[in-house]
């Protein structure tokens, strides 16, 4: 078979629905990460199948709440990187490192929000100016034997209004994470609302919640072995076991939330931050998208994106991890990248 698994070792590396009202209090919740700012915030129930099912994408009180769909952190010291998983994710020295306080948002920004922006705005994304973007697919053995990345393709017509292509469109699925948007997309949206995308360090405070151990650097799955993040479960890029109950993008909140009361911070969609990649430069690992891109297509900075995304697998990738960092051209639109926004303290 043409074609190179990297394959690495995997060891180191209240459901109910409540669709009337979708809301809930951090207040009953509870968290060392989560502060008195919470207290009696309401936030769309999420954390099952049937409540992301039923969520609308929009959190409540949205636009009449300045922090709406937000929690807030206090901030405080931690250890940027792992020595458990890639060499660019080695700490610098102790790794401990300060974040202040921020508010961020508790889930990926969806389809529903990134179109209440453009509606208000009437902004065009990089995608709809390029005429396309890099979206995956499932390859055939045949497909993958006749050109090395075969499960990417950059498809004419693609955007996040239309993610497969012009013939699709975002029907049924206003609460997936919104994809296809570059970095100054992101950026733009975030500055629509006041806000900012979080640095690597905060990134990466948020999703550790306040965790140091082991656990960090494994696979995510519950004490049954069931996974708690949409990551990729079986031989990539050939066989999908769909253990975690989606096959590509999952809508936002499907799964329970880390202990500051942020979900997918694993899985899902790689996230963009705000600062340039720096380290010892891997290789993509999801192989990479600016290959399908056209020809003579010139690429700008590469930047950190965080958290791994639906193509994450053991032999793969392996990045389901909050350590986890990658290197995306800021203008490069993808199908597995999205993005979250956070605001910080003045």
């Amino acid at each position: 078979m043409a074609i190179k698994l990297w394959l690495i070792g995997t060891a180191t590396l209240a459901a109910g629905v409540l669709a009337a009202a979708l809301t809930t209090s951090l207040a009953a919740a509870g968290s060392e990460g989560v502060d008195h700012l919470n207290r009696s915030r309401s936030l769309a129930a999420l954390g099952s199948e049937p409540q992301c099912e039923a969520y609308s994408g929009l959190p409540v009180h949205w636009r009449s709440d300045a922090q709406a769909g937000m929690v807030h952190l206090h901030g405080g010291e931690f250890v940027l990187g792992s020595n458990a998983g890639y060499e660019d994710e080695r700490p610098a020295g102790d790794g401990k490192t300060k974040v202040g306080g921020f508010w961020i948002d508790q889930t990926d920004v969806t389809n529903a929000q990134f179109a209440s922006f453009v509606k208000a705005t009437g902004y065009i994304s990089d995608a709809e100016r390029q005429g396309g973007g890099a979206v995956f697919h499932q390859p055939t053995l045949e497909e993958l034997n006749a050109r090395p990345l075969a499960w990417w393709r950059w498809v004419a017509g693609a955007s996040w209004r239309h993610p497969q292509g012009p013939a699709s469109d975002l029907s049924g699925l206003a609460s997936q994470p919104v994809t296809l948007v570059t970095q100054a997309d992101a950026l733009a949206y975030a500055r629509w609302l006041g806000r900012d995308l979080p640095s690597e360090a905060e990134w990466e405070y948020a999703g550790k919640a306040g965790h140091d151990g082991a656990e960090l650097d494994t696979a995510p799955r519950d004490a049954r072995g069931k996974p708690t993040a949409n990551y990729w479960q079986g031989v990539f890029p050939l066989v999908n076991n769909n253990e975690d109950g989606h096959v590509g993008l999952s809508p936002v909140g499907c799964y329970a939330a880390n202990d500051f009361k942020l979900y997918d911070m694993v899985g899902n969609a790689w996230e963009w931050t705000k600062d340039v990649y720096s380290g010892p430069h891997q290789s993509h690992s999801n192989g990479d998208t600016a290959s399908v891109a056209p020809a003579g297509r010139r690429h700008i900075t590469p930047m950190v994106i965080k958290g791994g995304s639906f193509l994450c697998a053991r032999d793969y990738c392996v990045r389901y991890r909050a350590s986890s960092r990658e290197q995306q051209e800021a203008d490069l639109p993808a199908s597995h990248i999205g993005f979250r926004t956070i605001l910080r303290d003045s």
